[in-house]
């Protein structure tokens, strides 16, 4: 039987949900024994309203738990998911906003796509099932804090077991060059995923059942939805991407271990053993190419000038300097060995209020890695601030698609990575010439080159079988090894059992399922809007041009990113570049580099 809420039902249970939110909420006049008839735009009006007031308390409670992991932080998150999921998933909402699309052919395109949208938010809690909701907010915020606060204790021979940070993980493999301590240290990192696996497990069963409820084939399928296509097609895309790169990616594949058997004084091997690689999970493979090592140029500079200097990238483009609160609200630094807290230590940007309030979540230390970073997470904020604007209604305050965000912010790093934009600010001496072709290998190497196959291929394969196929829990390693194996010709040291989770050592596994292709998809786009800028705007070589002080390329961005999602993202292509996505800006943006490794190469078995 359908239920028809009064207006002062509706009220009442806005006033439970708002409870702690500062401030009216001004609600359209009717009297309060009628029952709710609104117009779409009262409807939109009322949604955006409520929608911003608890997506604000939910991300300021996320904010809090992310930068100090306790157990009281981690209810406070748990609660304000639980309120806003309560809004977003109301039977209500769903039944208001299904309603006005039966007559889609009558409401302008803005409407529609903030009606479409709200319906995809709902996916995510749907009302009908509370419990199940409520249990998924819960088992969400476990796992955050479960994997934010987990220590990662090194055993080495003859000593008693030691903390060792991430950020000493990493430095660790990206030094030592003694093989038994790199696969101690590799074995470290994996520490987590133990632990991690049965949160997953639990995770899996309630995002598949949200995402069902409204009629989704899984929670990978609701993801996908939010592109207007179906997982098929999502699929076919990113094994596009996948094999058109593939001849480019087994050269590079070739070459990389041949240096490395050379390096650690080893046969070469058909696959490469992931403790080898100075990246925990072989995502990208950095410290191959020593004239590319610009760390020490950044050894007498602060965290604070690497932030600086991500800001000023951007005001020389013509965008606003940050909001002073961005200083004062954000958490930028590593902390101290002795901090009396822990936070997340991966490298995010946040839009706390869908309004001015942006900060980013960072340990930001002076060396090149977390210098692109630092302007990676750039991008993203001034993506945020710039759709922050009187014509983009709160629902579609959002990048264009989540590739787009990623996208841009990649674009971004991509930019600061050229020769003329390092010279202008001292990295590189005056004049000083950079071999190009080396510059250009360890671009593929840190990359889309390696890149790509680790996101559209074993990301997104293993998430797809993880969500879509229901892979059974005696299944998880055995299946993210076979992807490595297929799609990255990786192997781990020693064979690894059901009794390891690895997959589950990867941030994003966990806390933002299901979103990797997004990233591939946005590697694909960022050289499509590189080359454009570079070829007809800045009319410059795109391996060798700077982009700071353009004012007419910063007026081209900002008139992408000012129109966050009210546009689909296949229109924005089409309109801005002419096309719709591929490979090809990247396959040409890296065409010398193949002929190069093909020389390398002459004599060697390239595959695997």
């Amino acid at each position: 039987m359908k239920t028809i809420l009064n207006r002062k039902q509706v009220m009442s249970w806005m006033a439970v949900l708002l409870a702690g939110a500062a401030g009216p909420i001004a609600l359209p006049a009717a009297p309060t024994n009628a029952p709710i008839a609104l117009s779409s735009a009262q409807f939109l009006d009322l949604y955006n309203q409520l929608y911003q007031r608890l997506y604000t308390v939910a991300q300021e409670a996320a904010w809090k738990a992310s930068t100090d992991v306790t157990d009281e932080h981690t209810g406070q998150r748990i609660g304000a998911e639980q309120a806003k999921a309560a809004f977003v998933g109301s039977p209500w909402v769903i039944g208001q906003a299904r309603g006005f699309l039966q007559q889609r052919g009558q409401l302008d395109p803005l409407t529609v796509r903030q009606l479409d949208k709200i319906l995809l938010f709902a996916a995510e809690c749907p009302g009908t099932i509370p419990d199940v909701v409520a249990a998924r907010v819960a088992a969400e915020a476990r796992q955050a804090a479960t994997q934010d606060g987990f220590q990662f204790l090194i055993h080495r021979a003859g000593e008693a077991a030691k903390p060792i940070t991430p950020n000493q993980i990493d430095d660790l493999l990206q030094t030592s060059t003694n093989l038994d301590e790199r696969r101690l240290v590799w074995e470290t990192s994996k520490q987590s995923g133990p632990v991690l696996k049965q949160g997953l497990l639990e995770l899996r069963d309630l995002r598949n059942r949200v995402a069902r409820e409204m009629g989704y084939s899984s929670y990978f399928g609701l993801q996908v939805a939010a592109y207007g296509m179906t997982v098929p097609e999502m699929m076919n895309l990113n094994a596009q991407l996948v094999r058109e790169l593939r001849p480019l990616y087994e050269q590079l594949h070739c070459w990389a271990r041949y240096q490395m058997a050379a390096r650690y004084h080893q046969p070469v091997p058909k696959l490469i053993p992931a403790h080898w690689l100075n990246n925990r999970w072989g995502q990208e493979w950095p410290g191959l190419v020593a004239v590319a090592n610009l760390d020490d140029a950044f050894k007498p500079k602060s965290p604070e000038w690497m932030l600086r200097t991500a800001e000023q990238f951007f005001v020389s483009l013509g965008f606003p300097a940050l909001p002073s609160s961005f200083y004062s609200r954000s958490d930028l630094y590593e902390l101290p060995a002795d901090a009396k807290r822990k936070k997340n230590t991966h490298g995010s940007a946040w839009h706390l209020n869908l309004d001015q309030d942006v900060r980013s979540l960072m340990s930001v230390k002076p060396d090149f890695n977390w210098f692109t970073t630092t302007h990676h997470e750039f991008g993203h904020i001034y993506y945020d601030l710039s759709y922050a604007n009187s014509e983009v209604p709160m629902v579609l305050r959002d990048g264009a698609t989540s590739s787009f965000h990623e996208g841009m912010a990649e674009l971004i790093s991509t930019a600061v990575r050229q020769a003329p934009y390092l010279q202008q600010l001292g990295l590189l001496a005056p004049g000083e010439k950079l071999d190009q072709t080396q510059w250009l290998l360890n671009e593929a190497l840190t990359e889309a080159i390696v890149f790509i196959p680790w996101s559209a291929g074993v990301m997104t394969s293993w998430e797809h079988d993880f969500y879509e196929g229901n892979l059974p829990a005696d299944q998880l390693n055995q299946r993210w090894w076979f992807y490595m194996e297929k799609y990255l010709g990786i192997a781990p040291p020693t064979p690894r059992g059901e009794a390891f989770c690895d997959a589950a050592t990867k941030t994003h596994i966990n806390d933002n399922p299901a979103y990797y292709f997004n990233y591939a998809l946005a590697f694909a786009i960022k050289y499509q809007f590189h080359e454009h800028l570079a070829k007809n705007i800045l009319k410059q070589d795109p391996h060798a041009c700077n982009y700071s002080g353009n004012r007419e390329a910063g007026r081209f961005l900002q008139n992408i990113l000012k129109l966050g999602a009210t546009r689909d993202w296949r229109q924005i292509l089409q309109e801005n570049l002419g096309t719709g996505i591929s490979a090809r800006a990247m396959l040409e943006y890296y065409q010398p580099l193949r002929q190069y490794l093909q020389e390398q190469n002459q004599g060697r078995d390239a595959g695997w």
